[in-house]
């Protein structure tokens, strides 16, 4: 950009760390894509869905607090869960607090599914990450990851950005809140 200050580049350190963590995370996200689609024909991401909301009081949460725990837009969201709903796995219904409120709820089905893919999942993971590491380093990762996690959370969620919207002239100069 024109008249900012240039940044400085990443260290030789900085930059390894970087590309390990992207490698490991594509790797380890395409191997449980594939265990999960095998053993409950499930996406990463209806997957994601089913268990936060298996972790979740009662089975339910917010479509907005979904959207933005799982990381997906509303449309996305809304999306799988009409998979999900399909499926059986979930239902929707009016949130108790608010009328233009959406809740989802895990059902019988849906915890089903969960406990197909939970043994294999975690199987999976020991063998591509834990058991390459220590306890001790177990513990040095969930740190510094849930530092680095913490520091990106406090940018404010999609869903509550303003975004642009194009004006009657065509320009994007009106926002809208989503």
């Amino acid at each position: 950009m024109p008249g900012s200050e240039p940044h400085p580049s990443l260290d030789a350190a900085e930059l390894g760390a970087y590309f390990a963590l992207i490698e490991v995370g594509n790797l380890v996200r395409h191997a449980v894509e594939q265990q999960l689609r095998d053993a409950g024909d499930l996406s990463y991401v209806q997957f994601q869905l089913l268990a936060t909301l298996g972790d979740a009081p009662g089975g339910s949460r917010r479509m907005t607090e979904l959207a933005d725990g799982v990381v997906i837009s509303r449309s996305g969201l809304t999306y799988q869960v009409g998979l999900l709903e399909r499926d059986g796995l979930v239902v929707r219904g009016q949130a108790a607090d608010d009328d233009r409120g959406v809740t989802v709820t895990l059902t019988g089905a849906g915890r089903g599914k969960l406990g197909a893919v939970f043994p294999g999942h975690v199987a999976l993971l020991r063998e591509l990450v834990f058991d390459a590491i220590g306890p001790r380093d177990v513990e040095d990762l969930g740190r510094v990851l849930g530092v680095v996690r913490d520091h990106l959370r406090t940018v404010p969620p999609r869903s509550v950005t303003a975004r642009r919207r194009r004006g009657p002239a065509g320009d994007r100069t009106v926002t809208q809140r989503r």
